[in-house]
């Protein structure tokens, strides 16, 4: 501490649950002299006071003393790297001339190209009663159609 008084009122860096982050905080109350709960300056929430973000554990925790760890297990593509991967497949097939504008009110069959106006370029890939699924550089998105 820097040696100054603290008391309800006053403002503290705390550890803010709801940013992840540490904030000025005012202090909203003191148990023992010690900080007890407080209030974020940034988003308003109250909560007990942390006095730092917990530091991470470089180490792998052991199961039991003389035990060796258990092999971490291997790394499987994640489902959005994949999604990338079939879109860049897709989306080179095709001619961003011809791409068709999306309206909600608009109609499209599987493997049209259409243009977003917020996801960019997609391929339609499935169609149902009243909406399309469209593969975009970001993922997968439902959309409303005719």
């Amino acid at each position: 501490m820097t040696g100054r008084i603290l008391a309800a009122g006053s403002e503290i860096e705390s550890m803010c649950t709801r940013c992840k982050a540490v904030y000025n905080h005012t202090i909203i109350a003191m148990v023992g002299g010690r900080v007890a709960r407080v209030k974020c300056n940034t988003c308003g929430s109250e909560h007990n006071h942390r006095a730092e973000k917990p530091k991470e554990d470089p180490k792998p925790r052991r199961a039991a003393s003389g035990s060796t760890p258990s092999p971490r297990p291997k790394v499987k593509k994640d489902a959005g790297e994949s999604e990338r991967e079939e879109w860049e497949r897709l989306f080179h097939t095709k001619d961003t001339g011809r791409a068709i504008p999306y309206h909600m009110d608009g109609s499209f069959k599987v493997e049209d190209l259409l243009d977003h106006p917020v996801f960019g370029f997609g391929v339609v890939c499935s169609r149902q009663q009243g909406k399309i699924e469209v593969l975009f550089n970001i993922g997968r998105k439902l959309l409303r159609c005719k």
